[in-house]
């Protein structure tokens, strides 16, 4: 069983930056590939990015250039970085983990999910 908590989400000004952390408990961390996604009001749940154990990275091609996604195995932590942040990055951030090589970008594959946390863009 793994329990991820997300923190670092908040209120910012577009422009600004956030960095979001996703702690994960286990003993095996470094075996599972973690992703994020997230949902804005009204809107379905999309993949931001995904990463495997071993750092290789994935993300959604709209993604590309301003997130950021990255992991330290010795702190059982992943992060995702966020650069020019807009108001239609507003949404609440999810991690998300699966034990496995590959890097699924279906929220159905994933098996463990963090509670989310808000982040909203002020324009």
């Amino acid at each position: 069983q793994v329990q991820l908590v997300e923190s670092g989400g908040g209120l910012v000004q577009a422009g600004g930056s956030l960095r979001l952390s996703c702690a994960a408990s286990g003993r095996t961390f470094s075996s599972y590939a973690m992703g994020w996604f997230r949902q804005a009001p009204g809107k379905a749940r999309e993949f931001v990015a995904a990463i495997s154990g071993g750092g290789i990275t994935y993300y959604a091609d709209s993604k590309k250039g301003r997130f950021t996604i990255s992991r330290d195995n010795a702190k059982n932590t992943a992060y995702l970085q966020i650069n020019s942040l807009k108001p239609g990055d507003t949404a609440v951030y999810y991690c998300v983990a699966k034990d496995s090589v590959r890097l699924p970008v279906s929220s159905d594959e994933y098996d463990y999910w963090g509670q989310g946390t808000q982040v909203t863009v002020s324009s």
